[in-house]
This record gives C-alpha cells, sequence and structure tokens, in this order.
C-alpha cells in the first residue's frame, strides 16, 4: 500500500504526489481545485477484470474517455498517445483549469488509471495523481459512488505541451539493444514474453524484444494497489541485479497499457529516469524486420 498526502496550496508547475489514497480524495472532494476523472477502459487484458451490475461513480468524477477522446484513433496502432491539442481541446471541455489537481481512477484498482497519469506527464501536466486503488478501494470502504458523471460548467484553460523525453520510439528501442541501458522491461505475462502464448491480436509475432527483462504488472500490486514503495524497490533491485535506482528504464507491453502500470511502480521505487515505449509490442511484434526471441 502506497499512502501519500499532498498540499493544494501549490503552483500549477509544482507536481503533485504519485498516488492519494482514498481518504484524501474523500475529504478533498469540496476541493473546487481537485477534478477527479474516471480513466476505465472496457477492456481489461493480463487479469480477470472486475464487472459492475450498474455504473458506479465517484461522486463529482468526470469521465475522461481515455480510449476514445484521449487517444490518436487516426493512428494504425491501437491506444496510441493523441496530439497535444487533442488533449488540450478535450480537456477544456472538461473544464480543467490549469491549476487543476487531477485525480484519476478506474474501475479495476490499478490498470488504466496508471496509463492516464503517464500520457497527462507526458503532456506537460504534472498536477495529476492515481487514486489508489481506484474505484475498487472506494467501495470497499463503503464510500458513496453516483449512476453519472458530472458535467463541466464551464469550459477549462489548461493547455498541453508534448514532452519526447518521456516516451520512447521503436528507434530509440532498437538502439538499446546493443546498450546497458536503458535496460527494457516487459509488463506482458511471463506466457506472452515467453512466446508460448499467442499474443491477443492478430498478425502479431510471439516473443519479446532481445535482452528485455520481464516483470507482470500485476505483479507489483497487492490487491488492488500498488505494494509499498520499500517492496518495489526490493522487487526492481531483484531484478535488474543492482541497487542503484539512477539506472534509466524503459516499459513496454502489448499496446502501451501496463506498461505504465510498471512505469509508475518504478517512480513509486524511486527510479526517477522512465520512459514508456507507445508502440509497444502491437508496433515491434507486427513487425518482421525488428528482432524478436522467444524463451526466458
Amino acid at each position: 500500500m502506497i499512502t501519500f498526502e499532498c498540499n493544494n496550496e501549490r503552483s500549477a508547475t509544482v507536481a503533485e504526489p504519485i498516488c492519494v489514497t482514498t481518504q484524501w480524495l474523500a475529504e478533498h472532494l469540496d476541493d473546487p481545485r481537485v477534478k477527479v476523472v474516471d480513466a476505465s477502459m472496457a477492456k481489461v487484458v493480463g487479469r480477470e477484470p472486475l464487472t459492475y451490475a450498474n455504473p458506479m461513480v465517484i461522486p463529482g468524477a468526470y469521465d475522461l474517455a481515455l480510449e476514445t477522446q484521449l487517444t490518436d484513433n487516426t493512428a494504425a496502432l491501437p491506444n496510441s498517445l493523441p496530439p497535444a491539442s487533442q488533449v488540450t481541446t478535450w480537456l477544456r471541455q472538461l473544464g480543467v483549469q490549469q491549476e487543476d489537481h487531477l485525480v484519476v481512477y478506474d474501475n479495476q484498482g490499478i490498470y488504466s488509471a496508471p496509463r492516464a497519469w503517464f500520457l497527462l506527464q507526458a503532456m506537460g501536466l504534472p498536477r495529476v495523481s492515481i487514486l489508489d486503488g481506484g474505484l475498487p478501494q472506494w467501495l470497499a470502504e463503503g464510500r458513496p459512488t453516483l449512476e453519472h458523471y458530472a458535467e463541466a460548467g464551464q469550459t477549462g484553460d489548461v493547455t498541453a505541451h508534448w514532452q519526447a523525453d518521456k516516451v520512447a520510439t521503436w528507434q530509440q528501442v532498437y538502439a538499446a539493444l546493443s546498450q546497458a541501458e536503458p535496460v527494457i522491461i516487459d509488463a506482458r505475462s511471463a506466457e506472452r514474453f515467453a512466446g508460448t502464448k499467442a499474443e491477443p491480436r492478430a498478425g502479431m509475432r510471439a516473443g519479446h524484444m532481445p535482452g528485455a527483462c520481464n516483470l507482470p504488472f500485476a505483479e507489483v500490486l497487492e490487491g488492488h494497489r500498488f505494494r509499498s514503495a520499500t517492496a518495489l524497490r526490493d522487487q526492481f533491485q531483484q531484478l535488474l541485479g543492482r541497487t542503484n535506482t539512477d539506472v534509466r528504464l524503459l516499459m513496454t507491453c502489448g499496446s502501451g497499457i501496463t506498461a505504465c502500470v510498471l512505469a509508475v511502480a518504478a517512480q513509486l521505487a524511486g527510479y526517477a529516469q522512465v520512459q514508456v515505449y507507445d508502440g509497444s509490442w502491437s508496433e515491434w511484434g507486427g513487425r518482421s524486420d525488428l528482432p524478436c526471441q522467444t524463451g526466458v
């Protein structure tokens, strides 16, 4: 469990804590500068999804529409990051102000909220936190929900600015194969990583990038929440075979969603130099000109 507190009397350029607790959010639901957004996705890959008979929305939350409004649906690859102009337009429609503290959550606990957090960070918006445990934790504590999302009362003034250093291209990943750093860490299941289980998308090769490490995203979680910072640090140190946290890391997965779970976990563990390969295996595995390795 990761526990963070934060102070909202801060500049819009100062980063908020990566995670906040359900208790913190309950105490700040009436804060006009705290804006809660639901970043849930319809499809869950890599674990059994939680399902709900009726809509359940944290009071005051907005629908982030991660799969429609915050995805480049003109791209050939699934879940591609959108241009900054698209992010700006949508967030302003949601009424997001530059000084707002966004708290993102999802209905699986920790699944797509880290993707939303990473996306917003990559767009130069540091005042973003993840609700640790998400909707499942909120419900487990008997907290109230609604059946509808909030509607924006005014147009926002937030502006997104693309931060290219947070995102890796296939060319950068290819270059990393012959270098000691960054270390490539794959968030897919052990079976998909080894190539013993077919990819869920047609036309994808099975296997992984040569030299990559495997850390299935569910292994950095404890129930619906992130493991403690100490446990995460121990986990990454064991995986990497070194104790220093200044190593550069490059996270990948199937289509850029669960790689963000690892990216957040690594930063909670103290690793500051973390990138996400947005194309991930959807791009790499679909190209016959890029190297592929099977086994562990």
